[in-house]
């Protein structure tokens, strides 16, 4: 089948396809989005009419003409203003929401691979098009700067989900649709069979969104899903489900246009107090989750969906080794960067820093003993933080209050334990909402022998500097920690070739990426798609990579027919 406006996009966008193959292939730098909010690369009036219209969806219903509303829920809470956003969403009932699903996925089967990466493509610029309104409701409800916000919920979001896109339509692509096949079987002569092959999709995903970070793993899930044939029903986090939502209103919109069932994208929000997730990855018609969460959930999901295909990203307990400094001030500079970065509420922030005892040595023949090393992090990140307005574009807001309740229950802990707080956490006050929820973050001092402190993730704001005995066992105890307990991005600072290739060795064991003498001309922690391999799957912190062809390869299924090809067709 052949969906003439499907087409029609296809030809639109086949040059973006045609890019996003050519990133994949030379995993260099590419993106057909704007990732900048500035009024100078948009048209006038962008921004003010995007918060305008995020303030507009604020105090009331939110519609989403979609099957099986049963009521409302939603008591979202602005971790910028601490005052309700006031806004509900429909509760569906799962059975309804399921077999609209079903039905949906049935018209989409037909789609060529072509068709339908037009039809993504043209989703993801209808994302791009309410970035800026987006953008306000990832703030108001992750607790994101706006910087990181517009592209965190937008341009660098997107580009992972066209990345999974991309993927996919290479994973679909190796599929022929027919082929001849001839072969000699002795005295019966040549047999020739006509065979054809149809691509068919496992069935309906479910993708569980995380907190802070809503769009940013749901999109790559989404059009993975989408290319391979399957609907998608997104669990936003109650706390977050206004981006969410708006995503889902306006692809739903986009596909009603193509002439396509809506039903191929919907949403079912819940509440704390009555949790929902459960209920759609036990439905029987849940054939793929797609997980973003906490560790404890996520291997929950692992261990009780085995009868479902499961992807997740989980917790990173992600260390940083420093054995010397070819670049001290960049070291120091990038690291404090990534301790404040969104409070450390991003799954590649670093949270633990093995140094040895004795100290780290410099570029220009000086050293720095453990003690110093410490101070000067301290100091920089204190620096970065005493501008309320800098700070403000560095920390954002904390989303949950449980986060400042780690900050405390850490620092008793440490102190009971006989370590150093050698940088207090403190509340900032935000220049634009003085009721923002902020905190600084907390460095503290530890021995290696400490485990118990610091060998899991702690999502927050906090800085273990982790007193080891020497360089070799910083490194093979920051290795294990990733091996054991997960990390998605782990650092290590070394002038040392020998040592750097060591832990290139020990880390690749581990399952785990390495960032080697990253500084602060970027952010160290920052994931670009089409180039870095976001988790690898080797260890706790999550089975599933984003993207690789295991991302998308295993969505869909081959069905095939064949038939002989009568002898004097055959000729």
């Amino acid at each position: 089948m052949t969906s003439a406006p499907a087409q029609a996009l296809y030809e639109r966008h086949k040059d973006h396809l045609a890019a996003g193959l050519e990133a994949c292939a030379t995993r260099a730098y590419w993106s057909p989005f704007v990732e900048s909010p500035s009024g100078k690369l948009h048209a006038p009036g962008r921004p003010e009419e995007g918060k305008a219209r995020f303030e507009a969806l604020l105090g009331k219903p939110f519609e989403l003409d979609q099957p099986g509303e049963t009521g409302r829920v939603g008591h979202e809470v602005s971790p910028y203003t601490g005052q309700p956003l006031g806004v509900d969403y429909p509760h569906v009932d799962p059975d309804a929401l399921f077999s609209a699903a079903r039905k949906a996925m049935q018209g989409w089967q037909g789609l060529t691979p072509e068709e339908r990466a037009g039809i993504c493509f043209e989703l993801a610029f209808a994302m791009e098009e309410q970035a800026f309104a987006n953008a306000h409701a990832t703030m108001h409800t992750a607790g994101q700067a706006y910087l990181m916000a517009f592209s965190g919920s937008g341009a660098n979001a997107l580009d992972r989900g066209i990345e999974a896109l991309v993927y996919a339509y290479k994973a679909l692509d190796d599929v022929v649709p027919h082929a001849t096949w001839r072969k000699s079987f002795g005295r019966s002569g040549i047999v020739t069979l006509d065979k054809a092959y149809r691509i068919r999709g496992r069935g309906v995903a479910v993708v569980v969104c995380c907190a802070t970070f809503p769009l940013w793993n749901a999109y790559p899930a989404i059009f993975a899903n989408l290319m391979t044939g399957n609907p998608v029903i997104l669990k936003p986090h109650p706390n977050g489900i206004l981006p969410v939502a708006m995503a889902v209103r306006r692809m739903r919109e986009v596909l009603a246009e193509t002439g396509l069932d809506p039903n191929m994208v919907t949403m079912a929000a819940d509440e704390r107090e009555d949790p929902i997730t459960i209920t759609l990855l036990e439905h029987p018609d849940c054939a793929i989750v797609d997980y973003t969460g906490s560790q404890r959930f996520g291997l929950w999901i692992e261990q009780n969906c085995r009868d479902r295909l499961v992807y997740t990203e989980t917790a990173g307990c992600n260390g940083v080794v420093v054995e010397s400094l070819p670049d001290p001030d960049g070291a120091i500079g990038g690291l404090a960067n990534g301790f404040c970065g969104f409070s450390s509420q991003m799954c590649t922030s670093p949270q633990n820093v093995h140094i040895p005892a004795d100290g780290v040595a410099l570029a220009d023949g000086g050293h720095w003993s453990f003690e110093a090393f410490g101070r000067k992090l301290a100091e920089t990140i204190a620096a970065r933080t005493e501008d309320p307005k800098r700070a403000a574009g560095l920390c954002g807001a904390v989303q949950a209050h449980r986060s400042l309740e780690l900050i405390e229950e850490v620092r008793e802990r440490v102190i009971e334990a006989g370590g150093r707080v050698v940088l207090d956490s403190r509340p900032y006050d935000h220049p634009d909402f003085p009721d923002a929820q902020t905190a600084t973050p907390l460095v503290v001092e530890v021995d290696a022998g400490q485990e118990a402190l610091f060998g899991e993730e702690i999502f927050a704001p906090v800085c273990f500097l982790i007193r080891e005995p020497d360089r070799d066992a910083a490194l093979d105890h920051a290795a294990r920690i990733a091996r054991e307990h997960g990390a998605i991005s782990s650092y290590l600072y070394s002038a040392d070739r020998d040592y750097i290739e060591r832990a290139q060795d020990v880390f690749t064991d581990a399952g785990a990426s390495l960032w080697i003498n990253m500084d602060q001309r970027m952010p160290i922690n920052f994931a670009a798609a089409y180039s870095d391999y976001h988790v690898t799957g080797l260890n706790p912190a999550g089975n599933a990579c984003l993207a690789d062809l295991a991302f998308v390869a295993q969505r869909f299924r081959i069905v095939q027919f064949r038939e002989p090809v009568p002898a004097e067709a055959a000729e």
